[in-house]
């Protein structure tokens, strides 16, 4: 069923659901490391082709590969994770560069990012939507499962890149002063993020000794997806009555004078440091209760009932350097931007759109 060109004329020009219709366009392939990045992109194209479609790297270099496909060239850009900042890197190209973006897995943001643009998507879990003259196609993917969780990222590393997107020198004496953790957890942790290829070790050892960040934005991405992956299920949904915001710095005054840690994240921590969403529906707080019966006993103390639906949800703090690292905001208590930054994203569309706001407005500064 694959159309093909004979000089001018094409046959059989549409090809729908699960086929590409082969045109003469050309699919632009950049990638910030060109070699890795043009392969994964023929084989990423390969996978959502019907078996046996000739698939092949024709050039790459300077930002550019060409793929050719059934005889023809076929145009796409590589966007690294899929992230809706990932994506848009490659919409602020000039128009008409790019037909198809490819990326690792494309986020819900980035897809409706992309097709307000007009351009198609390709990513490696095999999800594609594409919608151009005579090339038409349309996979879900597979979804990502729990399994493909780094094991090396453990709360001591994600605790310590936490601090480092805050502003913490990347040493020894100052992520174990910072965070808390003891200087042999700092000094793995720091090894291990080293070993991720996101930061740089000098020649100097020791606790002085200074590695360097190779790349902010990177880092917060590795960051968010393993802070994400690592968050256990435990949590409690209670009712709030009145104004959420209200209610939440009146909670927080209960909780201080308690001398129960807390702190705000999502959407209402978002709105505190860089607003974007015009609605806060729902309020996201960490608290220090680490079982469910504890969580349980600070509701109950504070007078709020278990509900399902309820527009508070009470979780245990992630880590212990998310509880160190929370600070005052305004009237609230708010954890470390980089883990409102990474709930937020975890928390649909809009919410993604609110955590790259949130890293202009502070993590870009």
């Amino acid at each position: 069923m694959v159309g093909r060109e004979e000089g001018s004329a094409i046959r059989n020009p549409h090809l729908y659901s699960e086929y590409f219709t082969w045109l003469r366009y050309c699919v632009v392939v950049t990638t910030t490391d060109q070699e890795a990045g043009s392969g994964r992109m023929e084989t990423a194209i390969r996978a959502v082709l019907p078996s046996g479609t000739p698939v092949r790297l024709a050039r790459s270099g300077e930002g550019i590969a060409l793929v050719d496909v059934a005889g023809a060239r076929v145009r796409a850009a590589w966007a690294g994770e899929g992230w809706l900042g990932d994506v848009r890197v490659v919409l602020d190209r000039p128009k008409g560069d790019v037909d198809v973006v490819v990326a690792r897995r494309m986020s819900p943001g980035a897809r409706v990012a992309i097709a307000d643009a007009g351009l198609g998507w390709v990513d490696e879990a095999g999800g594609a939507e594409i919608s151009l003259p005579g090339l038409v196609v349309s996979r879900s993917g597979r979804p990502e499962t729990k399994s493909e969780v780094v094991p090396r990222w453990t709360p001591s590393v994600i605790g310590t890149a936490e601090a480092l997107l805050l502003g913490t020198r990347p040493t020894v004496a100052n992520v174990e002063r910072t965070t808390g953790l003891s200087a042999g957890s700092a000094t793995k942790a720091l090894a291990t993020l080293t070993t991720f290829g996101l930061l740089e070790a000098d020649a100097p050892r020791g606790r002085a000794s200074a590695r360097e960040l190779v790349d902010r934005r990177a880092l917060l991405t590795a960051y968010a997806d393993a802070a994400l992956a690592a968050t256990k299920p435990l949590m409690l949904r209670v009712g709030v009555l009145g104004d959420l915001a209200d209610e939440l710095v009146k909670l927080g005054r209960r909780w201080d004078a308690d001398g129960l840690a807390w702190a705000a994240t999502g959407p209402a921590a978002a709105a505190v440091l860089a607003p974007y969403l015009t609605e806060v529906s729902g309020l996201d707080a960490f608290v220090d209760a680490p079982t469910p019966a504890t969580l349980d006993e600070v509701a109950d103390r504070a007078g709020l009932k278990p509900i399902e639906g309820g527009r508070l949800v009470l979780r245990p703090f992630p880590t212990s350097v998310t509880k160190r690292l929370s600070a005052p905001a305004g009237d609230l208590r708010v954890a470390p931007w980089p883990r409102i930054y990474a709930d937020l994203r975890a928390s649909g569309i809009r919410g993604e759109e609110a955590a790259e706001h949130l890293w202009e407005v502070v993590g870009d500064a």
